[in-house]
């Protein structure tokens, strides 16, 4: 077990005052070693933190008092310090299996942690947690967790994990259920395999056997081009529309049993089967939002100012094995900085004589982008297939769609390729491609959704582009801000 390094230290902080630099490595706190950073906070929460310092392989003890709660200051370099619990299951639709070769090493592991789980929206099959990991769940109180359920049927669920233990480990779901721990549910949906009669059973297991579920979400199987398992393909329109039309059945009775939907469909299928996103009385509070439930509804409430609070969008797929911020997924995507013209520029903070001020998001991202080009030039929207079917209809209608200053500029992605269509997973090489043809001059407007830091997932950067890009907020406000509308 690696013992948690200190990456920054807040300045003004009780950390800071007390001579603790970034390098440094926490050997113990109040005289245990923490294995991952859910303990290392409740650690260091009390008014008195005894360190043990490791600094260049000499060890000091230093203690540190401060009020009960306050922050001690300290940003540790990871989420855990043990070993990630890793997948033994061998699911075929696995995107991991479907990744192309020679991308970073860290992108290829498969984890099964519950610790993830809790810390970044992670989902757990549940095939390799134990009653001690129960144990410490119920105690500590680690809340909300994310299930990977696919088949409620034994037989069904052990055939799709590839994983005897698949069969039974949903024992552990009925366990943190009755324990009143918040889960969130999600099935993936392979056509010919877990569609149909199967999802129909699943639907029927969890009305049984999980309903006290804070909610499901069903999404469609991805395929990439890098996929070798011959039974995995994408849905057809009409495969979409029948599970729409399935978990739409579902939703009405858990409605009628219930009070709530609890089962609710990614916004791929809508888009898939061509129906109108359903209205966003039925997502709730958009729980599912990270799972791509409920985002189309949400983006559109934010973009014409019927919400005045954005949801913003989290870490997103990949994205804690990369330096994500040891807090948890609903940490800032965003370093702070942009890089322009080959340079790194700090964003600027909002002036009256610019007029860009930024949008607030969930993850904290208060900055405003003033870049040149000027605020005046035309504005490409970079987005995705997908991103784009949910774009046009929004943009549609406004001034600057209609005379030209505002486009949508569609990236394919050649990257992974096959069905894949989420913007949250476009790369920065196939972004380039389409830039190199595209005006100079021009504002390019980039979600942040595609970055984790400055990094795209085939390890490119935002310097690595033809043309400066504005690193936007993914939610309707900041795009709205950021065009001018």
């Amino acid at each position: 077990m690696a013992i948690p390094q200190v990456l920054t230290v807040t300045p003004g902080s009780p950390a800071e005052a007390a001579g603790v630099l970034a390098g440094d490595g926490l050997a113990a706190i109040n005289g245990e070693m923490p294995r991952d950073v859910i303990q290392y906070q409740l650690l260091i929460d009390g008014p008195t933190v005894d360190l043990d310092l490791d600094r260049g392989g000499v060890v000091r003890s230093i203690s540190i008092d401060k009020s009960d709660g306050q922050p001690l200051g300290i940003e540790v370099q990871s989420a855990l310090f043990d070993q990630v619990r890793t997948c033994d299951n061998h699911c075929s639709f696995c995107f991991i299996y479907q990744l192309p070769p020679g991308m970073r090493k860290s992108l290829y592991l498969k984890d099964d942690d519950y610790r993830l789980s809790f810390l970044y929206g992670n989902f757990t099959t549940l095939t390799r947690f134990t009653e001690a990991d129960l144990e410490r769940i119920i105690t500590e109180r680690l809340s909300p967790l994310y299930v990977s359920i696919h088949a409620t049927n034994g037989e069904d669920r052990s055939a799709l994990l590839r994983n005897r233990r698949g069969a039974t480990s949903l024992r552990w779901l009925r366990a943190l259920l009755d324990e009143g721990i918040e889960v969130h549910g999600q099935i993936v949906v392979c056509p010919g395999v877990n569609d149909g009669e199967v999802l129909a059973e699943t639907m029927l297991g969890i009305c049984d056997e999980f309903s006290e579920l804070a909610s499901v979400a069903v999404v469609p199987l991805g395929v990439s081009d890098h996929s070798d398992e011959a039974d995995m393909r994408p849905h057809t329109s009409d495969e979409a529309a029948a599970v729409v039309d399935l978990v739409e059945s579902w939703q009405a009775t858990f409605s009628s049993l219930f009070g709530r939907p609890l089962v609710y469909l990614a916004d791929e299928y809508y888009l898939l089967a061509d129906r109108s996103f359903p209205s966003a009385e039925i997502y709730g509070d958009f729980d599912m939002h990270e799972d791509g439930v409920g985002m189309a509804r949400n983006f559109e409430l934010e973009f014409t100012g019927s919400k005045a609070e954005a949801v913003g969008t989290a870490s997103g797929f990949f994205a804690w094995v990369d330096g994500a911020p040891a807090a948890g997924y609903r940490a800032p995507r965003q370093d702070g900085q942009l890089r322009v013209d080959g340079r790194m520029a700090g964003l600027l903070e909002p002036t009256e004589s610019c007029g860009d001020q930024g949008a607030d998001t969930a993850g904290g991202l208060a900055q405003a982008v003033t870049l040149r080009p000027s605020r005046s030039a035309p504005v490409g929207i970079l987005t995705s297939t997908y991103g784009s079917q949910v774009l046009e209809p929004l943009l549609r209608d406004t001034a600057g769609f209609e005379s030209g200053r505002i486009r949508l500029v569609e990236v394919p992605n050649k990257f992974f390729g096959g069905n894949i269509g989420v913007t949250g997973l476009l790369v920065g090489q196939d972004i380039a491609a389409v830039l190199e043809t595209e005006p100079e001059g021009h504002r390019y407007l980039l979600p942040d959704v595609c970055l984790s830091g400055d990094r795209f997932l085939d390890g490119t950067s935002t310097e690595d582009l033809p043309r400066p890009v504005e690193v936007v907020a993914t939610d309707g406000h900041a795009l709205r801000e950021a065009c001018g509308l």
